[in-house]
């Protein structure tokens, strides 16, 4: 089954294309532009992360172990990832945000590595040190913002030039990674050659990171401090409380996913790199379709489209609990990765604007932890065969529907404030981290 998501992919891709606006006019500043060469440290991490991610599952299956082994793997990343989140950006702010982007290539690469050993030990702990994707999206953007604002005092409105790029270079690379991983794994090593590729990537950032950057650090705040003020934030303001439940159900939605994707399309023949493909493009296309709809003539709000986001999400997992034709599950998982597009930056929205009255994101990380450990826990549980494999993404449907009736809380609970609305100038700086 080639076809189908080779033509998915290009129709993906055109569309996408289609609805980019034009790039930004870059602020005619030479001493701006030649510090944009952040990117050359950050970008080679970017392209090393989304490379581990088509072939894992296919990469573990093939070291001989049971389904149930792969989960406890996948259940390792998981646990290590959501319990280091809860401190992760005390840890950055603390061990300064240079040694944190050197740390975290140095430990991804130990975990590319270790995928060559047939150990389960080995491959446990190869997936705990994955932990330094947390520090990849802690430290890299807060360096950059830091050094932009305090060390070159450029101006707060020319940070969207910069991430703009990165998100633009972020999902072509995205794209990118499936095609390469298909290919290198039907060259050489089969499935572990993707994580070998990603080797001298890490390498390069940790190495550019290392000798052209300056050392910043932020505030020095005891890890239990920040932890606590995060839980009195979420406590204090039922919206809080609201989107970080909708935050957390999700996000374990995902993770359940994350595992199950290649179980439920591999059987049918799809090619999993071309179909991780696939997943990004349609994910770029709700990005854009979310830009459009915020930033348009249809001034639609972020307060609407999460609830429109949960909601496409539900009939994607639910579509793909029924026992249907083959295309009918890849086009599903398309739809499921569109709505992504549109949840993370309507959820970033959302979330960026309610923290400036406090630090809401710690709260929503103390919700993630109980159901994202307790997801690690039961994951190896799960039952494996076929229609086992469909009541999980039954489940998930449902777990998605009680997202969506907290999204419907938070649209009104939040009536009337204009906070949570985009203005008539549009996006702002740092609204959706782009």
């Amino acid at each position: 089954m080639f076809l189908l998501p080779c033509s998915a992919l290009a129709l993906l891709l055109l569309i996408c294309l289609a609805l980019e606006p034009p790039p930004r006019r870059p602020p005619p500043n030479p001493a701006f532009r030649r510090f944009q060469q952040f990117l050359l440290g950050y970008l080679p991490a970017l392209a090393a992360d989304w490379l581990q991610g088509p072939l894992l599952f296919r990469l573990l299956q093939s070291r001989g172990f049971l389904r149930s082994q792969v989960a406890a793997l996948y259940s390792c990343g998981f646990a290590s990832n959501i319990a280091f989140g809860l401190v992760a950006g005390a840890f950055v702010d603390r061990l300064g945000r240079k040694k944190s982007c050197v740390l975290s290539s140095g430990l991804c690469s130990v975990s590319c590595l270790l995928q060559l050993s047939r150990d389960f030990l080995a491959l446990a702990v190869g997936r705990v040190l994955a932990v330094g994707t947390s520090l990849l999206f802690s430290a890299f953007e807060s360096w950059y913002v830091h050094e932009h604002l305090e060390h070159h005092d450029f101006p707060a409105e020319w940070i969207p030039d910069t991430f703009s790029r990165v998100a633009l270079w972020n999902s072509g690379l995205a794209v990118a990674a499936g095609l390469v991983a298909e290919l290198v794994a039907g060259l050489v090593l089969g499935p572990v050659a993707p994580f070998l590729v990603a080797v001298p990537f890490l390498v390069l950032s940790g190495i550019f990171t290392g000798k052209n950057w300056d050392e910043n650090y932020g505030k020095n705040r005891p890890c239990g401090k920040a932890c606590g003020e995060g839980l009195r934030g979420l406590v204090s303001d039922p919206r809080a409380l609201l989107l970080g439940l909708v935050q957390a159900l999700v996000e374990s939605i995902l993770l359940i996913f994350a595992f199950l994707w290649t179980p439920v399309l591999e059987p049918h023949g799809i090619p999993l790199g071309i179909a991780f493909s696939g997943f990004m493009a349609a994910s770029a296309v709700g990005s854009a379709l979310f830009r459009r709809g915020v930033s348009g003539r249809l001034r639609l709000q972020p307060l609407r489209l999460l609830p429109g986001s949960v909601l496409l999400l539900a009939l994607a997992l639910l579509i793909l609990a029924l026992p249907l034709y083959r295309a009918g599950d890849f086009l599903a998982v398309l739809v499921l990765q569109l709505s992504c597009g549109i949840y993370f930056p309507a959820m970033a929205f959302l979330r960026r604007r309610l923290e400036r009255g406090g630090d809401t994101a710690g709260g929503a990380r103390w919700l993630r932890l109980p159901l994202g450990l307790g997801l690690a826990l039961v994951l190896p549980a799960l039952p494996g065969d076929p229609g086992g494999t469909r009541r999980v993404l039954g489940a998930a449907a449902l777990a998605a529907l009680g997202a969506l009736g907290a999204a419907g809380g938070v649209l009104g609970t939040s009536r009337g404030d204009e906070g949570l609305r985009v203005g008539d100038e549009g996006l702002l700086e740092g609204d959706t981290g782009e």
